[in-house]
């Protein structure tokens, strides 16, 4: 879960049952575009150090340093696949922009 989006209501077996008529402000103390930057910010700097560490790791094998490949290769796969994971979310937050904005009002 999202750190500081708080739930509309609570899950009993009848569903949601309690709190559906709060307003937006009623939700939680973020709004949902506040939430959504934050998450961004966060998933985009860890992207950032797995691909600086990855960078560093690698200028410092080819300069004779103490690093085995292993750490190298580890550090370069993690930094592709972090990499990887930021592309589709991006391609999917894209997509569901263009399906809402095609929506009729």
């Amino acid at each position: 879960m999202i750190s500081g989006i708080s739930p509309i209501g609570k899950i009993g077996s009848g569903g949601f049952t309690e709190n559906l008529t709060g307003g937006a402000s009623g939700i939680g103390s973020m709004d949902f575009g506040a939430s959504l930057a934050n998450a961004i910010g966060n998933a985009a700097g860890n992207v950032v150090s797995k691909l600086e560490l990855a960078d560093g790791l690698s200028i410092k094998a080819l300069q004779g340093g103490d690093v085995s490949t292993r750490e190298v290769v580890d550090a370069v796969m993690s930094a592709e696949q972090a990499l990887q994971t930021s592309i589709a979310i991006r391609d999917k937050i894209v997509t569901a922009y263009l399906e809402i904005s095609r929506m009729a009002i």
